[in-house]
């Protein structure tokens, strides 16, 4: 079974392990989905960070496997990703489909407190997005419940394009470890799709919407509709201006292309 604990008022996941051994990538839409478990994509991104390589991670919905089978210009943008983790449980049923086998998705938000918590001190962190407020909030919670933590540089997402060599300069300077981007899609890939040549170390993830929940400026679906994915109902009950025309489209086209396209086993 999953356990919780809580700490600062934050309910910090120990997910239920959906694999003993990850498998070879299935695709949906033309995007190989890694099939992998919280402790084993954790696992993974340590043994990266230690490599002394660049490494970029994805944390990928029914939105993002979309935009790249529809947008050839979203598709050129991610084609430096490494690894595009299945974080939505409509894409965890398309891979069972195709035999992966997998009881749970690698949503970002909690596979963000399972990392950074989970954190040896020799790590290091940058958090890039976000408000001010919400990168003093997401640090004040992962310091309280991990007091090892070791963050060494923040930049809120609200920055203009005459800041990117900054940015760029101080990561470098900075060398993290981990660098954890919470600026949106498509802001966020195309973020990392220019400036993944120019950084010389570290894990780079995409991971949106988590910096916001795990900072508590913003609500996340309960456990029980993330269960049957319905978090974008939740969602869009939250924020309906901003989201209906978004998941409109992109679902009627995932389901479309769905239809037409079918499912492969690996890339």
């Amino acid at each position: 079974m999953a356990s919780s604990r809580e700490t600062s008022g934050t309910v910090v996941d120990a997910p239920e392990e959906a694999v003993a051994v990850d498998g070879p990538p299935r695709v949906v839409l033309d995007t190989a989905l890694e099939v992998t478990s919280y402790r084993n994509f954790t696992a993974r991104c340590y043994a990266m960070a230690r490599s002394g390589g660049v490494h970029s991670v994805d944390f990928t919905n029914t939105q993002i496997v979309t935009l790249r089978r529809h947008e050839p210009a979203f598709r050129e943008i991610t084609t430096r990703v490494d690894h595009f983790v299945p974080d939505g449980m409509p894409l965890i049923w398309c891979l069972n489909r195709l035999g992966a086998g997998l009881r749970d998705r690698v949503y970002g938000p909690s596979f963000m407190r399972h990392c950074v918590l989970a954190s040896p001190a020799p790590f290091t962190h940058y958090f890039l997005g976000g408000s001010v407020e919400c990168l003093e909030k997401l640090q004040a919670a992962f310091r309280a419940a991990n007091p090892a933590l070791n963050v060494v540089g923040t930049q809120h997402g609200y920055f203009a394009g005459g800041d990117e060599p900054r940015i760029l300069e101080e990561i470098n300077r900075l060398s993290p470890d981990f660098i954890w981007v919470g600026l949106g899609t498509p802001k966020q890939q195309d973020w990392i799709h220019r400036h993944k040549p120019l950084i010389r170390r570290g894990v780079i993830l995409a991971v949106g919407f988590a910096f916001d929940v795990n900072a508590g400026t913003k609500p996340d679906a309960p456990p029980w509709m993330q269960r049957l994915g319905l978090t974008w109902v939740f969602r869009l009950a939250s924020e309906p201006r901003r989201l209906l025309g978004r998941y409109l489209k992109y679902n009627s086209l995932f389901l479309y292309y769905l239809l037409r396209d079918g499912l492969r086993r690996r890339s």
